[in-house]
């Protein structure tokens, strides 16, 4: 194994971490306030975050492509977090969250296998037993209402997808400037959402704090995910940081006593298993 291996599958899991307490986070917000004004201020502040990080390392201005594919990765980010935290608002955290990992999870593998060849069979294993593992974790318990939301769990899985995919392409030239232009588009257009919607006007001020507990650590994950990618294969740092449902599932279980069946135990388990062999070349 090497160091770079080692290097990328450790931020690929720090992403992991961190997306899911974001995760958490904006599901709490998105019960108190309109889902996206939730997003809009969430990616405000991940957007002050990105633009003090490209004062204090000076990071070069890229090439226009750069920008143009953090574009992307904004507005594909942008409806999947509106989607992913409305599916969090209505629906059991412990069951969403996993079911938008996993189809996040598929795109990317099928795109980094048709950009840069087959990885190794040990890894496809740890592919393999990953998604199967994140299926365990989101499997219905039989309990009621486990399926609400999980359309909205599948979309908001189809836009991560390409935004891994995206977020690749923008890693070429940098980490804070392709997320800076993400972060402009995805906020202008969560605002124009907003300004032209006449839905749910709730107030802002019951989700502040967890609107920034929210924002900040989503866009950190984010530049831990680019900086994953340009230190490995893009279909092994996908697949590691769509295990980001465990924390989620841990800090539900912490903090709303949501309950872990067997089968969630079980692919919790499964999926500690899948670094290891994702991780080994």
């Amino acid at each position: 194994m090497t160091s770079g291996t080692l290097t990328g599958a450790g931020l690929s899991l720090s992403t992991a971490a961190v997306w899911g307490g974001g995760d958490f986070a904006g599901g709490i917000a998105a019960k108190r306030a309109n889902v996206f004004r939730v997003v809009a201020g969430a990616h405000a502040c991940g957007l002050l975050l990105m633009l003090l990080l490209v004062w204090i390392t000076a990071e070069p201005f890229p090439p226009g492509s750069t920008l143009l594919w953090g574009a992307v990765a904004g507005i594909t980010g942008a409806i999947g977090v509106a989607a992913l935290y409305r599916a969090l608002a209505i629906g059991r955290m412990g069951i969403v969250a996993p079911v938008a990992a996993v189809i996040t999870g598929v795109l990317p593998v099928l795109a980094g296998i048709y950009s840069e060849g087959m990885p190794a069979p040990i890894q496809l294993a740890g592919f393999v037993l990953a998604l199967v593992s994140i299926w365990l974790i989101a499997r219905p318990d039989g309990e009621i209402d486990t399926h609400r939301g999980l359309g909205l769990a599948v979309l908001a899985g189809v836009m991560f997808g390409l935004f891994f995919i995206a977020c690749k392409q923008a890693g070429h030239h940098g980490v804070f400037w392709p997320l800076v232009a993400a972060r402009i588009t995805s906020t202008l257009l969560v605002l124009l959402i907003v300004a032209f919607s006449a839905g749910d006007k709730r107030p802002l001020r019951p989700a502040l704090v967890p609107i920034v507990f929210s924002g900040i650590p989503d866009t950190s994950a984010n530049a831990l995910f680019i900086a994953a990618t340009q230190r490995g294969r893009l279909d092994v740092t996908s697949v590691l940081s769509s295990l980001y449902p465990a924390s989620t599932v841990i800090l539900a279980r912490i903090f709303l006593k949501e309950r872990m069946s067997a089968t969630q135990n079980a692919g919790i388990v499964g999926a500690l298993v899948s670094v290891a062999l994702i991780a080994a070349r």
